[in-house]
């Protein structure tokens, strides 16, 4: 069954017992006003609190470089978003990605349980950020929870809005930029983590021994010809002995090419190639594939077969983390609201330029970034699945 199926299942029964149940969930907490659903407590401000205390001038700091690099990241993502749109349906700039499920026209698989433990960190670095700024300045929390719009999940951080208002422009810059910036910090973190496995602890630990193939995209020209598990050792007459010769192979498939492919387990598997999804000069097997490495004899000797291949677990989960806390909190940077870019752009034309005239310049660039990410998303869904 197709991974979306699975969520529209658990979406569907979280609704249902919501509005079955809805009189004594209030009571806990739950705010159930279809198509939104809150779960909100004050349990956490204290905590918020006590990481605001910890150190205020160095939170005020870091978040004013923050406030810089949030305006940079801004610029470039809205240069690369418009640069995109000459080739918007070939290589779209935007996709969908769900934890277990193959978008049609996206690059991207995310495994299910990585992507579901790397999107809470992207919630809680994010929303617990922008309370301990709101707390560095002043600002009261109301509530912290986690909500459910129809069937898109998220949390927040409720300030109070009174105290919003009355805060300087300088202060609910920090806060607004708090998010993204805690986001972008820990990516950097989850990075240097993957760098030191990949390029320290792999290579003394294990030896690269050919390509393994990690999945076989269903519909693809490799499906039902190719399986998972498989040792690729050539590709159209190439010998793949790393992940680099396997790449220069690639490189020069051409669509309705006639691909020959030998494997570990025997035979000489041929298909033809199709259109890469995100290049049609390009050809495409439908194969996701991976390093095949060996543990190396004197670690196997130490620590046996079975231990030291958790690394490559905690590496597939650090680069998840990475990947989705950068993506997250660059996207969250877009000048346009309710996002916190449009925010941030808000307040900055604010010190110039009157409401008047600010409002409906927010209003129009929130929606022209709308529509070219709508345009994207549609040209990555209709190429995928056509």
């Amino acid at each position: 069954m197709n991974g979306l199926w699975y969520y529209a299942i658990a979406f569907a029964i979280i609704w249902a017992i919501a509005l079955i149940f809805k009189n004594k969930l209030t009571s806990h907490g739950l705010e159930v006003n279809f198509p939104l659903l809150m779960w909100k407590t004050k349990r956490l401000r204290g905590f918020i609190n006590k990481l605001a205390n910890i150190s205020p001038k160095f939170w005020r700091w870091f978040m004013n470089v923050g406030i810089f690099i949030s305006f940079g990241a801004m610029i470039v993502m809205t240069y690369l978003l418009l640069s995109s749109l000459s080739t918007v349906f070939e290589t779209p700039s935007v996709s969908l990605v769900i934890p277990g499920v193959e978008i049609p026209g996206s690059p991207i698989y995310i495994p299910f349980a990585y992507g579901i433990v790397a999107l809470a960190t992207v919630l809680i670095v994010h929303e617990f950020s922008h309370g301990i700024l709101a707390r560095v300045e002043k600002i009261n929390i109301k509530s912290i929870g986690l909500l459910l719009f129809a069937v898109l999940p998220g949390a927040f951080v409720e300030p109070d809005e009174e105290d919003m208002k009355k805060a300087e422009k300088t202060s609910r810059m920090r806060v607004y930029a708090a998010g993204s910036i805690a986001n972008i910090s820990l990516f950097v973190v989850a990075f240097l983590i993957t760098m030191s496995i990949s390029s320290f602890v792999i290579p003394e630990t294990f030896h690269e021994d050919g390509i393994q193939i990690e999945r076989v995209l269903e519909g693809t020209p490799a499906y039902d010809i190719l399986q998972t598990g498989m040792i690729i050792e050539s590709l159209n007459g190439v010998n793949v002995t790393d992940g680099n010769a396997y790449s220069n192979a690639l490189s020069t498939l051409k669509p309705g090419e006639t691909v020959n492919v030998t494997t570990d387990r025997g035979g000489n598997y041929s298909f033809v190639a199709g259109k890469n999804p995100n290049n049609n000069s390009l050809g495409y097997m439908g194969v996701q594939a991976v390093k095949n490495y060996q543990i190396n004899d004197n670690v196997a000797n130490t620590y046996g077969n079975t231990l030291p291949w958790i690394w490559f677990s905690l590496l597939e989960l650090f680069n998840w983390i990475a990947f989705l806390n950068l993506a997250i909190g660059l996207f969250n940077l877009l000048p346009m609201k309710p996002l916190d870019g449009g925010h941030l752009l808000e307040e900055l034309l604010d010190y110039k330029l009157s409401e008047n005239i600010v409002k409906p310049i927010i209003v129009l660039i929130s929606s022209f970034m709308i529509f070219i990410i709508a345009i994207s998303l549609i040209a990555g869904l209709t190429g995928g699945l056509f």
